[in-house]
């Protein structure tokens, strides 16, 4: 394939940077527990410095493949698929979310929403970062906003984005893994005086799975 051809593809959304895929339990938010097929695509410029994926950012360390394999391999384990990244909005999701809903499969994305957002989709995880602010379209179609607590000026921010999303999105706050022990009681203490929100753990991470 010439370089040329292999640009149009990546374009339209046919060829995509698959970093890894996995069936696993969903650990964090409003559908942790349940089983789901996960696909992580690379390429993030957002540029979280407590990422813990931080091998997702460079997109060219993946492999362009075709969104055809993609949900080939999907439809072989679970009628839950989330996708996640690396920031998967950074490509055209439309022909991907198209293929899997035409297997009858509910989808689902983790995203920042800091780029256009393109596919169909069944739930939305919004996760926003200060870096790069989600896009308007995110904020009136997100299902769940989950804001990330790393230090206490993550609350003044987390009451920023919740006053941008729809009256109907679900709000989450969520311990940074590596301040939990210092955040976890300043959550707890937040979410009692707060109702609103939700508090949302890595439930993975303390069973030790993907």
């Amino acid at each position: 394939m010439i370089k040329s051809e292999k640009q149009e593809l990546i374009d339209q959304g046919l060829l995509l940077p698959l970093m890894e895929e996995f069936y696993t339990i969903q650990g964090e938010g409003f559908h942790k527990g349940t089983a789901a097929y996960f696909i992580r695509l690379g390429g993030c410029d957002v540029g979280c410095h407590w990422c813990d994926v931080k091998e997702s950012w460079n997109a060219e360390l993946h492999p362009p493949t075709m969104a055809d394999a993609i949900v080939e391999n999907a439809i072989r384990y679970s009628k839950t698929i989330v996708i996640t990244g690396g920031e998967p909005l950074m490509w055209n999701m439309a022909p991907l979310t198209s293929k899997l809903k035409s297997e009858g499969l509910q989808i689902h994305i983790e995203t920042s929403g800091a780029y256009e957002l393109t596919g169909t989709w069944d739930w939305i995880c919004l996760s926003p970062k200060k870096l790069k602010r989600p896009t308007q379209a995110v904020y009136d179609q997100a299902n769940e906003l989950k804001v990330i607590v790393y230090n206490k000026d993550d609350f003044r921010f987390a009451e920023e984005q919740a006053a941008k999303v729809n009256k109907d999105c679900m709000l989450f706050l969520q311990p940074e893994w590596s301040k939990r022990d210092k955040v976890v009681p300043e959550i707890v203490d937040y979410v009692m005086a707060n109702p609103k929100w939700k508090v949302s753990l890595q439930t993975h991470k303390y069973l030790n799975i993907p």
